[in-house]
């Protein structure tokens, strides 16, 4: 249990170089989770998950991350004041995606380093949040040599399964800084088909096998959340919208 946090999302290293490795800043509080292991068959990130805890605060969600009979981890938790909690070093396995694939690759927990949010999923993200997980992502981006497009959110590789981050997350303010995939525009043919939607939708990573309405509803919690009924052509875009349209 935490119950005294550094200021909120300053990365300042105190170390060199540590290429490959999780930083060592002081404003990273160390509360290392017996929920881990190796990565598997060689594999290093090549991704980033995000998620919402879906619990009260940031202490009780790192008490049930940290619970060996909870069998669940992440690499950090970011509170809502922006202090961050190391739990799982970037280069181990921390048990936070499940069952699912994205851009048709399974064992999302060997790809990728996850990121929870201490939040409910019932309200916005707060500014220091947001400010401190934009921080800790440029760094990681940096360590591993992950594309924007690597950032990914637990409902694009699991859809159906999971909703998180959800529709009050503002994946269109990471994009403009190159901290997400943006998306790319496309000509589709009018009116959309469901055939020609999965198959843009598996192109642009969504490549679990779900039910046509399960995905759709997959690519519009990432970059349409307001959007509601059948699908239309702009469905067909795959592209971030301001988040202001729905907060």
């Amino acid at each position: 249990m935490v119950t005294a946090m550094p200021a909120a999302g300053i990365l300042r290293p105190t170390g060199g170089p540590c290429k490959g490795k999780t930083p060592k800043v002081t404003e990273i509080i160390r509360h290392l989770s017996p929920n881990q292991g190796p990565r598997r068959d060689g594999l290093r990130p090549s991704l980033v998950v995000i998620h919402y805890t879906a619990m009260q605060n940031a202490a009780d969600a790192l008490e049930r991350l940290c619970d060996p009979a909870a069998e669940v981890s992440a690499h950090y938790l970011i509170s809502g004041q922006g202090d961050i909690i190391l739990m799982v070093e970037e280069d181990q396995r921390a048990w936070h995606a499940g069952q699912g694939e994205w851009a048709g690759q399974d064992d999302v927990n060997s790809r990728s380093i996850g990121i929870e949010l201490d939040n409910m999923g019932t309200h916005p993200f707060s500014e220091p949040q947001m400010f401190a997980l934009e921080r800790l992502l440029r760094g990681i981006l940096d360590r591993w040599d992950i594309q924007p497009e690597g950032v990914i959110g637990h409902s694009d590789m699991a859809p159906g399964r999971k909703t998180d981050p959800g529709p009050r997350f503002d994946w269109a303010r990471l994009s403009k800084q190159g901290l997400a995939g943006a998306g790319k525009a496309r000509d589709m043919p009018k009116p959309p088909c469901p055939e020609t939607f999965t198959e843009h939708a598996k192109n642009a990573g969504f490549t679990a096998d779900v039910p046509f309405e399960t995905l759709l509803a997959a690519t519009r919690l990432r970059f349409a959340p307001w959007r509601s009924g059948p699908l239309c052509a702009q469905d067909m875009t795959f592209c971030h919208a301001p988040a202001s349209k729905w907060k």
